[in-house]
């Protein structure tokens, strides 16, 4: 794991020639397309991650509660589409598309979060599913006991108690919808996204450029991370206090 790692950041720090420098990363953020290309990338992964939430939470919501012997069975119809290649199903998704609509042109953005939806949304539905199933009944049935409405229950027990699986699924949606450009290129989507970028400069054999723009994406996942999972900690220990 350590050693290509040390082989790019040897490649996004040096030249053609060889010697060291930070050309690269300051040619990256003076450039207009770059930048632009960064600024898609996020809206895209905002787009997808945000479609993605609204559907899996009601989704894992009712997979949750659900009898055990139907539980079983519903989630299984999610997780199947994932043994199905990748390229496969977003060929399928694409004649679905293009009897829909008629031509990809059209609505490349919205095609592109659809295809992303479909693709990552079985990473977004599991950890909500598994955080809300590992909820204690008890705290629930505290809530009604107490005078609590069904919605107050939801908002104010087992909306926050499900917040750890809300973050990992964000975090599972989010960092590959900004990498993801196959699904733009099948979808004909010719816009750039970072993972095109790097694709690009890879396919030029320009590992210089190509391994900066990769070392500037880890730092973006890196600090993504670092926050949801500081603002996860943060609010699994406010819960403990509460309760």
């Amino acid at each position: 794991m350590v050693l290509p790692l040390l082989v790019i950041i040897y490649y996004a720090f040096t030249n053609a020639e060889g010697e060291v420098t930070i050309d690269n990363f300051k040619a990256f953020f003076t450039s207009g397309n770059t930048i632009g290309t960064l600024i898609y990338s996020f809206v895209i992964a905002f787009a997808v991650t945000a479609v993605c939430l609204l559907i899996a939470y009601p989704v894992s919501y009712a997979l949750a509660v659900s009898k055990a012997k139907y539980r079983a069975v519903l989630l299984m119809l999610f997780i199947i589409p994932m043994w199905v290649n990748f390229t496969l199903r977003i060929t399928a998704v694409k004649e679905i598309l293009t009897f829909v609509e008629g031509s990809l042109a059209f609505h490349p953005f919205l095609n592109t979060v659809i295809g992303m939806c479909y693709d990552f949304l079985p990473f977004m539905i599991l950890p909500i599913y598994t955080s809300l199933e590992k909820i204690d009944v008890s705290l629930v049935e505290a809530a009604y006991d107490l005078g609590a409405t069904g919605r107050e229950t939801f908002i104010k027990v087992i909306l926050p108690l499900s917040v750890p699986g809300i973050i990992s699924g964000m975090t599972m949606v989010f960092l590959p919808s900004m990498t993801n450009y196959v699904v733009l290129d099948m979808l004909y989507n010719s816009t750039y996204i970072m993972g095109s970028l790097i694709g690009s400069y890879f396919s030029a054999y320009d590992w210089h450029n190509g391994s900066m723009i990769s070392m500037v994406l880890f730092a973006i996942i890196v600090v993504i991370s670092m926050i949801t999972s500081r603002f996860g900690e943060s609010d699994s220990d406010e819960r403990g206090a509460l309760l």
